[in-house]
C-alpha cells in the first residue's frame, strides 16, 4: 500500500495509526485529533490525483479554506487502532464541494465528518473555480 493510501474507483482509503499524542490520559482519541487525521487523509488524496498544495499555493496561488464542517462520534478509537478514513466527494458547485469521511477501525464505524471547502486566490481570497481533477472524483450515489 502506498504511503498515500489508495483510490478505489472515486474514493480515498487512507489509513492511520493512534498514537500516544493523539489520545487523553484514558488512552481515547481526542476528539480533536479527528480533524487531524481528516487532514492529513484529504491531503493525500490531492497528493495522488498529482495536484499537490504546494504546486497550487505557488505555482497558482489558490488552497482549500474550510468553510465549515460537522462531525459525529459513534465509538471511541484508542490508543495504537489502525483506522481507516474513507473519503469521498458528495457534493460539488463550481467554487466549492463538500466531502465525507468516514472513519473505521475493522468493521467498526468510529465517526463521521462532513466538510465543506471553497477554493480561493490566496492572493485576494476570491473564490476560485475548482480543478477539473477534483470534478471528476465526485462519486455519485
Amino acid at each position: 500500500m502506498e504511503q498515500s493510501g489508495y483510490l478505489e474507483g472515486k474514493v480515498h482509503f487512507f489509513p492511520v495509526r493512534v498514537y500516544y499524542s493523539d489520545t487523553d490520559a484514558g488512552g481515547v482519541v481526542y476528539h480533536g485529533r479527528y480533524l487531524d487525521m481528516a487532514e492529513h487523509a484529504r491531503t493525500e488524496l490531492l497528493r495522488l490525483t498529482g495536484r499537490e498544495q504546494v504546486q497550487a499555493m505557488t505555482e497558482e496561488q489558490t488552497g482549500f479554506i474550510v468553510q465549515s464542517l460537522s462531525i459525529s462520534y459513534h465509538r471511541p478509537a484508542y490508543l495504537d487502532d489502525l483506522l481507516l478514513v474513507k473519503t469521498s466527494i458528495t457534493r460539488q458547485g463550481r467554487f466549492s464541494m463538500i466531502l465525507r469521511q468516514e472513519f473505521s477501525r475493522d468493521s467498526e464505524h468510529i465517526a463521521v465528518m462532513e466538510i465543506k471547502v471553497g477554493y480561493v486566490s490566496l492572493e485576494d481570497g476570491k473564490p476560485k473555480p475548482i480543478p477539473q481533477v477534483w470534478k471528476d472524483l465526485q462519486h455519485n450515489s
